[in-house]
């Protein structure tokens, strides 16, 4: 069982930036997918982005250029830095690991194992 816990969440104005952190228990042997992803009320749970086990990467084209995500193995975390932020980003955010070393485009979405708490983000 791998647990996930999410930290960094908050209120921003229009065009502010936050960084979430989401804290793994997971090994650091890298072979694992990790994404980031969001839901707002009334709305589906969307996928934000993931990151491979070979740092390759895939965004949601709402965030594109905008949302960067960081992982680093040895401390077990996952970071999810978000910039001009709008109101439209306002959700809960979740972190969530899948097994698997690679997340590929066509699937980076699904399949995940176990996922965090989440930390709510409000842009105003």
């Amino acid at each position: 069982h791998v647990q996930l816990v999410e930290s960094g969440g908050g209120s921003v104005q229009t065009g502010g930036s936050l960084r979430l952190s989401c804290a793994t228990s997971s090994n650091p042997d890298s072979r694992y997918c990790l994404a980031w992803f969001r839901q707002a009320p009334g709305k589906e749970r969307e996928g934000v982005g993931a990151i491979g086990g070979d740092a390759s990467q895939f965004y949601a084209d709402s965030v594109k250029g905008r949302f960067t995500i960081y992982r680093d193995n040895a401390k077990n975390t996952l970071d999810l830095q978000m910039n001009s932020l709008k109101p439209e980003d306002t959700a809960m955010y979740y972190c969530a690991f899948r097994h698997g070393y690679y997340c590929y485009s066509e699937s980076w979405t699904r399949g995940y194992d176990y996922w965090g708490q989440g930390t709510q983000v409000t842009v105003s």
